[in-house]
C-alpha cells in the first residue's frame, strides 16, 4: 500500500477571495470529511500535494493528513481543476478506515494479442478505460490487466469477466462491455477493391 504523510493547516478563511489567495501563495484549499467527522477546511501545500499522489496509486494514495497535530487518514476524492490553466483549483479529502473496503477508480490496459479478430479485419473497440472496484485502501490495484487474447469476432468482454486481484471486487454495472468488437475498414467494405 502506499501511504505518504501530507501536512495541512487549518483554520483558513473561507470563501473566493481568501481561496485566490492561497493560489497565489502555493498553497491548495481543501476539506477533509467523512463519517463520524465534521467537515474541516484545510490547506496543503500544492507541490507536497503533487509529490503526495505522483506515485504509483495516484489519487488512491492513502494519505495520512496532519492538520495541525490532529491526524486523518484520508484519499484525495475529488479535485477541481482551473478551467484554463489546469491547476488544482480545491481538493476534497475523505476519511477512510483502512479496515473497510473503499469505491476507486483504476485504469484497465489491455494486454494480449487478439488474432482472431485481427486476422478476420476486426477491431478491438475499448469500451472502458477506468474500472470501479471495491476493496479495502490497501488492497486497491494500480491498475488492471484485460487479456484480449481469447477475444472473438462479434463478442465482447464486460465488467464481471474481468479478473480481479484477491479481496477486490467491481463497483459498477457486472454487464457493462469493457473491450467490443466492430468490422474493419476491409470487412465493412468486403476486402480490398481490386
Amino acid at each position: 500500500m502506499s501511504q505518504v504523510t501530507l501536512s495541512a493547516s487549518t483554520g483558513r478563511t473561507q470563501g473566493s477571495r481568501a481561496s485566490r489567495r492561497l493560489r497565489r501563495e502555493g498553497t491548495i484549499p481543501a476539506v477533509v470529511y467523512g463519517v463520524g467527522v465534521d467537515p474541516v477546511a484545510v490547506a496543503v501545500d500544492a507541490k507536497e500535494f503533487r509529490g503526495a499522489v505522483s506515485g504509483d496509486q495516484g489519487l488512491n494514495t492513502v494519505i495520512t493528513l496532519d492538520a495541525d497535530g490532529r491526524e486523518y487518514v484520508v484519499m484525495a476524492r475529488e479535485i477541481q481543476r482551473h478551467p484554463v490553466r489546469g491547476t488544482v483549483a480545491h481538493i476534497d479529502f475523505q476519511v477512510v478506515d483502512p479496515d473497510q473496503p473503499v469505491v476507486a477508480e483504476v485504469p484497465l490496459h489491455l494486454i494480449g494479442d487478439a488474432v482472431e479478430v485481427r486476422h478476420a479485419d476486426w477491431e478491438v473497440d475499448q469500451q472502458l478505460f477506468q474500472l470501479q472496484v471495491r476493496s479495502r485502501p490497501a488492497l486497491i490495484p494500480t491498475f488492471v490487466n484485460v487479456d484480449i487474447s481469447d477475444l472473438k469476432v462479434g463478442s465482447s468482454i464486460r465488467v464481471g469477466d474481468v479478473v480481479l486481484p484477491d479481496g477486490v471486487s467491481a463497483a459498477g454495472d457486472l454487464g457493462a462491455p469493457v473491450v467490443s468488437t466492430r468490422a474493419g475498414r476491409a470487412a465493412r467494405t468486403g476486402g480490398a477493391a481490386s
